[in-house]
């Protein structure tokens, strides 16, 4: 018989999927486990139980497991001491505030309705698709079936609802929002006047939408109606459709045109003026009105403004009017000359946001400004605001600090889902990565702007996170998660799975968040929601090459998540006893134990629940560091007389499961390894840290002594206990569980095995 001493000093990697249970040979072998659940890696290597979920607040919301998101969380965070948590629902927006002298959570403002009194756009349908960004004390919510939403605080506890709304020119006559030629390139648009309402549209080709019925001539639910499109650089807002190919509109100005400089040419003894106006669009005896021109070639400018006719067409951007005098030289002139006329022209536009065109689906701020993603219309189009003017799109003359619009043209649609805002610009379509470059010595402008493609997995609808310097995303398909990650090497984007060691634990998630250091803790950590209401848990160091997964779960499901600072907050779905599940919000509290847990003070031992619990839960009971027992609600109460009559406040909750077992011990012998060889666990000499309650292979750590006075509270254990076992196995392995749900951290295992 052989003795060898096996040491497990960390489990960096953490829980590692079944197929790697063979693989001995490798680091990762010995540096992780079978089952790491409801436990934290540390940064030192062990492992850490989570803290225990406080209740804090009882949605009325039954949880329907057909859909994916009932209630969502997102921080709002306004200042060092104004913090917010915001619970979008059906309909529905609750408002908590996070009290900056107690971190007391209250519910301060329920919405149903926006500014407008009208219902609130929000639906669980998309709910997990919704995207984000703040600025200030405003929230923008973008999804492609509505307008973007603003989430605005209005006072300390105050907050309402807006669509979001375009900045327009002083005279109302122009919107400054993005526009788009939807339309084939031969297709023209005919107004039938250069001003005022009821101005009648007609397009070559069949191009308006006539959704519903025909009532007195007009089509009232095409969603065309209230759509602005843009005649040159003239806007007509659509007031009724007739048929595919006619509609109804208000020019908002007039439909005059900005000729490019010195676009006027005359020719010596002549009246004739050369007009250069690319398509133009015109045709003999139109009628224009000239305005804003300057004298040329001995003809003033009295006799070129005003009300003209076309007298003849060289072709398609260039014709000829009669001015009032004749030129006295042939030269090129004008000035900067505008041109009045409703001639048909394939120069026209359709606003990019709409009922009909959909809306942004993503949103982020970059470079101070506000950027908007992928329409269902445009869906690999990415729209910059202004610089340090986010409600305003206007491209104008391409100026430094004018709106930029990109547009990923990599030879196939890209369906643009997520931006953020990191080193670059990134972007995540549906089936590849891209970014727009930053510069190093000049911000990005109109025309400099460019979308370089990087790597071909396409993402998820889950909102990707920044962590360890890379952006991690959650590949289509939900079954594996990336980190986008700038090599300097490759001098491009790369996107490694980070997942693959644990891929097990990735079951189709719903939504990930990040923490810098919290809970008591300064790691970094990773909280990805899955579908079934699981939570993996991904730590990161990169400078250290360390990185691993964990597991929580609970007795119920987790359902959204959210962190706030040093915080996080989790919509957690239990039964508390009635038979039906109801979301609740909990915090993860290291003062609690238990999930569902809240302090509850009685008297000899009997203590009201009747608001949280229904009879026929099973809840544990803690006092202090001692585990008091299982109990079952009944009259409302839980009574632990029978036990301690003394107790006047106790913790009270759901217990979760706590589970670090080991990949099977193993070693090299003289002759190869003994894997797969009968052998025995002697005895396992575990390394624990303020520990009240742990069990090894069954065995439970025993921290009273005879001696001691069992009036008082159990003091933690801190060092190394020897724990003693027996049996063969083919696959030995340590199993740390506990009976009691108290405090536990291991820091390492010495396994003696005997073969």
């Amino acid at each position: 018989m052989q003795k060898v001493r096996v040491p497990i000093t960390n489990f960096q990697f953490g829980e590692v999927s079944p197929s790697l249970y063979s693989r001995t040979d490798t680091a990762v072998y010995t540096a992780s486990a079978q089952r790491v659940e409801n436990l934290f890696l540390r940064a030192e290597g062990g492992v850490i139980k989570r803290a225990g979920l406080q209740n804090i607040y009882a949605f009325d919301i039954t949880y329907d497991a057909t859909k994916v998101q009932q209630s969502r969380l997102l921080p709002f965070i306004f200042s060092d001491d104004e913090r917010y948590i915001i619970s979008i629902e059906h309909q529905k927006l609750r408002i908590f505030q996070i009290n900056p002298t107690t971190g007391a959570v209250s519910l301060i403002q329920t919405i149903t309705q926006d500014v407008n009194s009208d219902t609130l756009k929000f639906t669980h349908t998309y709910m997990h698709e919704f995207t984000y960004a703040q600025a200030g004390d405003v929230m923008f919510i973008c999804h492609p079936t509505f307008m973007p939403q603003q989430i605005v605080r209005t006072g300390l506890t105050t907050f309402q609802v807006e669509t979001f709304i375009f900045d327009v020119k002083s005279d109302t006559t122009e919107i400054y929002q993005p526009y788009y030629s939807f339309h084939p390139i031969d297709i023209t648009l005919d107004p039938s006047a250069t001003t005022g309402t009821g101005v009648t549209l007609t397009t070559s080709s069949a191009y308006f939408d006539i959704t519903g019925s025909q009532s007195g001539g007009n089509y009232p639910d095409s969603l065309h109606v209230g759509i602005t499109l843009k005649y040159r650089n003239s806007e007509i807002e659509i007031t009724s459709v007739q048929s595919t190919t006619q509609a109804t509109g208000t020019v908002q100005d007039k439909l005059e045109t900005h000729l490019d400089p010195n676009a006027f040419r005359t020719t010596e003894g002549s009246a004739d003026i050369e007009v250069t106006f690319v398509n133009h669009g015109m045709k003999v005896n139109d009628s224009i009105v000239v305005s804003h021109a300057g004298s040329v070639g001995g003809i003033s400018n009295n006799q070129i403004n005003g009300t003209r006719t076309v007298a003849s067409i060289i072709d398609d951007d260039r014709f000829i009017f009669a001015a009032g005098a004749n030129a006295n030289e042939s030269v090129d002139g004008g000035g900067t000359p505008k041109i009045e006329t409703h001639a048909p022209t394939a120069i026209w536009s359709e606003q990019s946001y709409s009922a009909l065109r959909g809306y942004p689906s993503a949103i982020t701020f970059h470079q101070n400004r506000l950027v908007f993603a992928g329409t269902l219309a445009q869906p690999d189009t990415i729209w910059f605001s202004k610089s340090a003017s986010y409600y305003n799109f206007n491209v104008y003359e391409a100026r430094d600090n004018d709106s930029i619009h990109l547009t990923a043209s990599v030879g196939e649609v890209n369906q643009i889902r997520h931006i953020v805002s990191n080193r670059d610009l990134q972007v995540f379509t549906s089936t590849s990565e891209m970014y727009v470059p930053a510069f190093t010595n000049q911000p990005l402008t109109p025309t400099n702007a460019q979308i370089r493609r990087q790597t071909p997995f396409g993402v998820d609808f889950v909102r990707p996170q920044s962590l360890d310097g890379a952006t991690l995303f959650v590949q289509k398909g939900g079954a594996i998660i990336r980190e986008y990650l700038f090599s300097d090497a490759e001098a491009a984007y790369t996107a490694v799975p980070i997942s693959s060691l644990s891929s097990h634990l990735i079951k189709t998630p719903v939504e990930m968040n990040t923490l810098y250091g919290a809970i008591d803790r300064s790691e970094s950590y990773v909280f990805v929601i899955n579908a079934d209401g699981t939570m993996a848990v991904f730590n990161s160091n990169r400078g250290e090459q360390r990185a691993g997964w964990a597991e929580f779960t609970s007795q119920g499901k987790f359902h959204s998540c959210v962190t706030v600072d040093d915080r996080v907050f989790a919509n957690v779905v239990f039964d508390t006893g009635a038979g039906t599940e109801k979301i609740h919000l909990c915090e993860f509290d290291s003062t609690y134990n238990t999930d569902m847990s809240g302090t509850y003070t009685g008297s000899a031992g009997v203590f009201d629940v009747s608001a949280d619990f229904a009879n026929g839960a099973v809840v544990n009971v803690i006092s202090g560091n001692n585990y008091v027992g299982e109990f079952t609600v009944a009259s409302g109460n839980v009574d632990v007389s029978s036990i301690d009559n003394t107790l006047t406040s106790v913790e009270i909750g759901y217990k979760f499961n706590v589970n670090l077992k080991t990949n099977p011990i193993d070693v090299q012998a003289g002759n190869g390894p003994i894997t797969g060889q009968p052998r025995s666990l002697a005895s396992v000499i575990v390394d624990l840290n303020t520990t009240l309650s742990a069990s090894v292979n069954g065995t439970n750590l025993v921290i009273r002594q005879v001696t001691d006075d069992l009036s008082q509270q159990l003091s933690p254990f801190t060092g190394k206990k020897e724990f003693r076992l027996m049996g063969y196995n083919r696959d030995p392995q340590v199993e740390i569980t506990q009976s009691a749900p108290l405090s536990m951290q291991v820091n390492g295992i010495i396994a003696e095995l005997v073969f």
